[in-house]
């Protein structure tokens, strides 16, 4: 073989080699991306990772190769977030999931075990329920849901409500949130004179504003001075809307976390925004005090400057973090094995003043909630 052959394969060689590092790390999310219940906080997180991967592929990615974010939308419809599912794990190029957004399609997915089977992660959904995040493969990073309920249930406690009522979807996570709040309630031996259900298949089959109306009439029936939402999206801001020109105007609400408060502030204005209660499983994302804050701050006026802080794109960036770091520790070619096994091992990791756990015998979040409340301009305090 002549010096020029070989020189010439040697040089292809090169070449081949280059392209493989070069290959995109893809990461496949599953989210609710359109449907109005959801959407907000579905981008929002879609925006965090996307954000952080591009903080991470501008500094080299991860051994030379860039971590790239592929979603899909499941829209809330029934069953496709699992067939989504099935299909990043037909494709070999996706290394783990990560950001599903849709309490359903997300318990769909823990009940089949599909990612216990298929030894695949899934980091950072929007989820936090342990009977839901405890299944194989699960990386969680938020509170759950029934930790944010059971907090706003004590607070309404707390300050002595004397009737509460509570609305809740029909679907989703709401009926399970409601028995937790019948529950809860007679531990804290708190008063609740209504349980108003909220039709949410789909978009009420074209009624949405004639439900929300009825919702509204049911619970200012009740004559109450608290009201507890297990709603989020198009309906929470909606209901607010209503109870806000109604006789229950003065009433205390109260709200979980994929209730976005700017979203609130622009449908009702300031003054009737200001006093909402809204729990939240993630830290607050606008005042610098926790280093992963600080970070996240200068990340996103570096590289999403017209994009507003939230919660959501704050959980967004910490979900991104765990998955660069989980890359990283895989080695210089990731596996799902590899990587499944980097987050299992993973132990306790300082994100920047909170922390996650992962071990053989347990996978734990950050575990806390905050409750806040819209402030005078529309200003978010804790």
């Amino acid at each position: 073989m002549s010096k020029r052959i070989v020189g010439a394969f040697f040089a292809l060689s090169l070449l081949a080699a280059s392209a493989a590092c070069a290959q995109d790390l893809l990461i496949g999310q599953a989210a609710a991306l359109t449907n109005p219940a959801t959407s907000a906080n579905a981008k929002g997180i879609q925006t965090g990772f996307e954000v952080y991967f591009k903080y991470t592929n501008e500094r080299g990615g991860v051994g030379g190769r860039p971590v790239k974010l592929v979603s899909k939308d499941d829209d809330l419809t029934p069953g496709k977030m699992l067939s989504i599912t099935k299909e990043y794990i037909a494709d070999k190029n996706i290394l783990a999931l990560a950001g599903f957004v849709n309490t359903g399609g997300i318990t769909d997915v823990s009940k089949s075990n599909i990612l216990g089977n298929s030894g695949i992660a899934l980091i950072a959904p929007l989820q936090g329920d342990k009977s839901i995040v405890t299944a194989a493969n699960f990386f969680p990073f938020r509170s759950g849901y029934p930790d944010e309920v059971s907090a706003l249930v004590k607070e309404a406690a707390f300050t002595q409500k004397k009737r509460v009522a509570i609305v809740f979807w029909n679907i989703t996570f709401g009926p399970a949130m409601k028995k937790l709040v019948e529950d809860d309630s007679k531990t804290q031996g708190l008063n609740v004179v209504a349980y108003v259900p909220i039709d949410a298949k789909p978009e009420a089959q074209g009624k949405f504003a004639q439900v929300m109306k009825d919702a509204v009439a049911a619970v200012v029936k009740e004559k109450p001075d608290a009201v507890i939402m297990l709603i989020s999206g198009k309906y929470a801001l909606e209901f607010v809307k209503g109870i806000k020109s109604s006789p229950s105007a003065d009433a205390q609400l109260y709200a979980m976390s994929i209730v976005p408060p700017g979203d609130v502030v622009k449908v009702v204005g300031d003054d009737k925004a200001r006093g909402l209660v809204i729990a939240q499983s993630v830290p607050f994302p606008f005042s610098p005090v926790l280093p992963i804050v600080s970070e996240y701050q200068k990340v996103m006026k570096q590289y999403a400057p017209n994009e507003p802080l939230s919660f959501s794109t704050l959980e967004g960036f910490i979900g991104g973090k765990i998955t660069v770091e989980a890359l990283k520790r895989a080695g210089p070619n990731p596996t799902r094995a590899k990587v499944l096994k980097a987050l299992t091992s993973m132990g306790e990791l300082n994100l920047g003043g909170v922390y996650v756990n992962y071990n053989s015998q347990a996978r734990k979040g950050w575990g806390t909630v905050d409750l806040t409340v819209i402030g005078p301009g529309g200003k978010l305090l804790r």
